[in-house]
């Protein structure tokens, strides 16, 4: 008998044993011992990840040297003679942007996280998206600059021309003369989750190719950086800026602006934009425009010179809990609260009304008033919206068909030359071959028969001024300078000279557009 127990407690044992291992395999817990370069060995799940049915140790190599050689380096010259005008609004439109941030997060730095080199110049960071030298960057660093030189990861340089800008979302696209480049694919933000790791690429301090890793900290942040902003508005519409950034651990510094944010693929999920510093520097957060819509922005400003945005016509806010308990909203605190509807606009003609509350878009949760001005920017005029809305006690799905910023069905069309010399207020003609050779220039437009527009109010150009450069870039003819206005947003910069001034002086001549 006592020979049985014991061989009864002895198979019980070995069964148990069996188990455990069985069990501790199973869930890979033996992937959860990190051996250290001196030997020790140390716990640390938050340097792994899970691949497979297995914990491995997270390695950013591969994805560091993928994300480097399409991270670009970006410096923007702006001009110093005579016409500072739009350098001059853009100064103070960036100490107003600073003002604000460091009444939100203390006094100090710049959070677009620009980094300034000396007087005229400042530098950022920009991605290659596609082969052939289109660039994303942010608005803000390329903003009114005069010239625009980009710098490889293998050193070689190009001189830019700015394809479109977007200031509501402070997102510009550049392009350079080259192919065969390498590139980063889009990855889609929507599905990115807070937590997840991220790694940023960008120029810090002009420190080139620098590679920085943290986690998502969250998601559809509305810093109401651009809001504040008159001047952060598309084309001086009444489209509202939109802000719904991606919250992040990773280190970004000034110089990391317009760099990459890319998931553990390697693909570019965010264009770094701010961080929230009291000192000018790194302090724990940093922001980043989501990839998914940038990729709409990219697309419109490279197709269009514009941004095509959709209109819903409604004006919301935030539903928490002190306007729930407010407006007597029970069961609910999350949401975007409709405060009142333009008559004939979209939301109108879709059956929405004051005191109702989206809180989905086409099967997306919404959350915030952030969530849904970002779903309604990656959509173009006469895209269908599917809203789930909850009004009263009930909740019913919505469709509505967005408009354009002019309140109408359909996209809006690239001005034509004709569009862009009636807002100027003046002709230009061409240069003859006699006055190139007697002047020794290749190129230019001159200016004939101002008779007021934005060049008679905005500048103090007379007629006979002869263009040779717009934003930095060489004008071949009239023709040429005006197709270049055509796509032209924001701000731009003339420079050239008068045949008859013997100083040899260059002029420049600054306007928004």
């Amino acid at each position: 008998m006592e020979n049985k127990s014991w061989l009864k407690l002895i198979a019980v044992a070995v069964f148990s044993s069996l188990f455990t291992l069985i069990l501790y395999k199973t869930l890979g817990f033996e992937r959860r011992s990190v051996v250290l370069q001196d030997g020790e060995s140390k716990e640390s799940l938050a340097k792994l990840t899970r691949k497979g049915d297995m914990l491995v140790p997270l390695d950013f190599t591969e994805i560091a040297q993928k994300t480097t050689t399409a991270v670009v380096h970006i410096t923007a010259k702006y001009g110093n003679q005579n016409a500072t005008n739009n350098k001059r609004n853009n100064n103070n439109r960036q100490n107003n942007i600073n003002d604000l941030f460091r009444d939100f997060f203390g006094d100090g730095g710049d959070p677009f996280g620009q980094m300034p080199r000396q007087r005229g110049e400042a530098t950022g960071s920009g991605v290659i998206i596609t082969d052939d030298g289109y660039i994303v960057t942010n608005n803000h660093v390329v903003a009114d600059a005069s010239e625009i030189e980009v710098s490889l990861n293998d050193k070689r340089t190009y001189k830019a021309e700015v394809i479109g800008t977007s200031p509501a979302t402070d997102l510009a696209v550049i392009k350079i003369k080259e192919k065969g480049l390498g590139s980063l694919s889009f990855g889609n933000s929507d599905i990115l989750k807070v937590g997840e790791w991220v790694v940023a690429v960008g120029n810090p301090f002009n420190l080139q190719s620098t590679v920085t890793a943290g986690i998502v900290s969250a998601k559809g942040r509305n810093l109401n950086l651009l809001k504040n902003d008159k001047n952060g508005r598309d084309n001086g519409t009444k489209l509202a800026p939109v802000e719904s950034f991606i919250q992040t651990d990773a280190v970004v510094n000034p110089g990391n602006s317009g760099g990459a944010l890319v998931n553990t693929k390697g693909e570019l999920i965010g264009i770094n934009t701010a961080i929230a510093s009291p000192t000018g520097s790194f302090a724990g957060y940093s922001f980043a425009v989501p990839s998914n819509l940038v990729k709409k922005i990219v697309k419109d400003l490279i197709e269009f010179g514009a941004v095509q945005r959709g209109y819903l016509g409604a004006s919301i806010r935030d539903l928490d809990g002190k306007l729930a308990e407010e407006k007597g909203i029970k069961d609910l605190t999350q949401g975007a609260y409709i405060e009142s509807v333009q008559d004939e606009s979209a939301a109108s003609e879709g059956g929405l009304k004051e005191g109702d509350i989206i809180i989905g878009v086409d099967g997306k949760k919404i959350k915030s008033s952030a969530e849904l001005l970002e779903e309604i920017a990656k959509r173009r005029p006469n895209d269908k919206l599917s809203l789930s809305v909850k009004r009263g006690s009930s909740e019913k799905t919505i469709n509505v068909y967005l408009k354009n910023e002019e309140g109408k069905k359909g996209l809006i069309g690239k001005k034509s030359s004709t569009d862009v010399q009636k807002s100027l207020g003046a002709d230009f003609s061409n240069l003859s071959a006699k006055e190139k050779s007697s002047l020794n220039i290749s190129g230019g437009a001159k200016v004939e028969n101002i008779t007021g527009g934005k060049i008679g109010q905005q500048t103090d150009i007379r007629e006979g001024f002869i263009i040779t450069k717009l934003n930095g870039q060489p004008i071949k003819d009239a023709d040429d300078l005006l197709n270049k206005l055509k796509i032209s947003k924001g701000g731009v910069l003339l420079s050239g000279f008068y045949a008859d001034d013997d100083s040899n002086t260059e002029y420049y001549y600054g306007f928004g557009m």
